[in-house]
């Protein structure tokens, strides 16, 4: 498994070519405070790079939920409906958002891999 991340701090895992899990990084939801409610996207709808797949509510602030790559959400953390604080407690696993199925691999050589994330983390 591979882990690749976006400027706007979204984290991907490349699992296999049938479909990638995303999520936010613990620096985005350390940055949030606490979760108070994740809008998780529709399975089934069709996304392009850099669009907005949902929304991340939290006591401080709201945010948008960018796609790191182009695809269609094949499935959506249910658990997350119920527990939206599964994003600050475990943001890198139970905390994930929606899994997708790639449109375009190609899109993955425009992220980050773990050492250029943290060069980002601080630079800022």
């Amino acid at each position: 498994m591979t882990t690749m991340y976006t400027a706007d701090h979204e984290w991907i895992n490349i699992e296999d070519h049938e479909a990638a899990t995303v999520g936010i990084t613990n620096h985005a939801q350390d940055a949030l405070g606490d979760v108070v409610f994740v809008d998780l996207p529709e399975v089934g709808r069709s996304f392009k790079k850099g669009d907005v797949a949902g929304v991340v509510e939290s006591v401080k602030a709201a945010a948008d939920l960018f796609m790191p790559v182009g695809g269609e959400i094949v499935e959506v953390n249910e658990a997350l409906r119920d527990n939206p604080g599964l994003v600050n407690t475990d943001p890198l696993g139970n905390g994930w958002f929606f899994k997708v199925h790639v449109a375009d691999m190609g899109e993955f050589d425009h992220l980050m891999d773990g050492p250029s994330y943290d060069k980002l983390l601080k630079s800022a």
